[in-house]
């Protein structure tokens, strides 16, 4: 049994409250650092989903991206929770107490502990691009509805993406993406919103400069 699958059960993977019948959205990243893009993917997944809550998983390290300059976990997920007061967001970086850095894993995980619970993955059109790259992507698309949320020079790449075109049946419209969190996988919607063109990887780089 893999150190990830005997963790499924135990108490000391901490994790946000979530009341039966909660409406959650869950976006992960290294928010390496955390910016206001990330922060407008955020409200607007909040507000135009009716979630209750929107947790900011912060993952101990992307398995697509390499670990050189990130900084501690504690250090981002404090990064995190200065961005933003929404009392409706929360900080959480449990991925690194379940012991698996795959999505696939953390959504697993994550219903099984709260099966009442309405359960949306957020993720920006950046991620949506390479998204059939992901680990078990087809198993994240039939565990959880998605809600992919506009970013600068993206919105093409995302929906002429691979996943997005294996996924096209289960595409619901933008109008009805307050119904997203109660469609049963696979479902996804494409959310426009104002964009922002800050990106972890040119403020890392700004600041080596």
């Amino acid at each position: 049994m893999t150190p990830f699958a005997r963790s499924f059960g135990s108490l000391r993977v901490h994790t946000p409250d979530a009341p039966p019948g909660a409406r959650i959205g869950i976006m992960g990243g290294s928010f390496n650092p955390a910016h206001a893009g990330h922060l407008i993917v955020a409200e607007a997944a909040l507000k135009r989903l009716e979630l209750d809550q929107l947790w900011w998983v912060v993952t101990p390290g992307n398995p697509l991206k390499e670990h050189n300059g990130l900084a501690p976990l504690a250090a981002r997920i404090e990064a995190c929770r200065a961005l933003t007061k929404n009392p409706r967001m929360k900080m959480t970086g449990f991925e690194a107490e379940l012991g698996s850095p795959f999505t696939a894993v953390t959504l697993r995980f994550l219903k099984r502990r709260y099966p009442e619970c309405r359960f949306v993955w957020v993720m920006g059109a950046d991620n949506m691009a390479s998204f059939h790259r992901w680990q078990n992507w087809r198993g994240i698309a039939a565990s959880m509805p998605i809600a992919v949320v506009d970013r600068p020079g993206w919105r093409h790449k995302a929906l002429a993406s691979r996943a997005a075109h294996a996924l096209s049946r289960a595409r619901i419209p933008e109008a009805c993406a307050e119904r997203l969190p109660l469609k049963i996988a696979p479902a996804w919607v494409f959310l426009t919103t104002k964009l922002s063109n800050l990106s972890s990887t040119a403020l890392r780089a700004r600041g080596a400069a």
